[in-house]
């Protein structure tokens, strides 16, 4: 989870950049799953696979939002037990 610290027109000059870490090689590779801005827009929201939250830490630091320090991030660990069909490879 993202939460932007910065005004919107920081958070904007930084789209750009931002969007093009979420289109690249972690989307391409299969661990990040979605990703999406917050109602009402207070940051975002990256579904990501990794073998450790220190994994998906260190991928954070390639995004222009963190470099900028335009946003706050909070990864949060958890285990699927149920899921929707066609996600089931995702469950424990």
């Amino acid at each position: 989870m993202l939460t932007y610290k910065k005004t919107n027109d920081i958070v904007d000059a930084h789209i750009s950049g931002h969007r093009e870490f979420l289109g690249g090689k972690y989307y391409q590779n299969g661990q990040f799953l979605m990703s999406g801005r917050k109602v009402p827009r207070t940051g975002g929201v990256i579904m990501a696979l990794g073998e450790s939250k220190q994994e998906i830490l260190n991928i954070l630091k390639e995004d222009p939002f963190y470099q900028h320090e335009v946003a706050d991030y909070e990864v949060i660990e958890f285990l699927p037990s149920m899921t929707c069909e066609g996600m089931e490879m995702y469950r424990e």
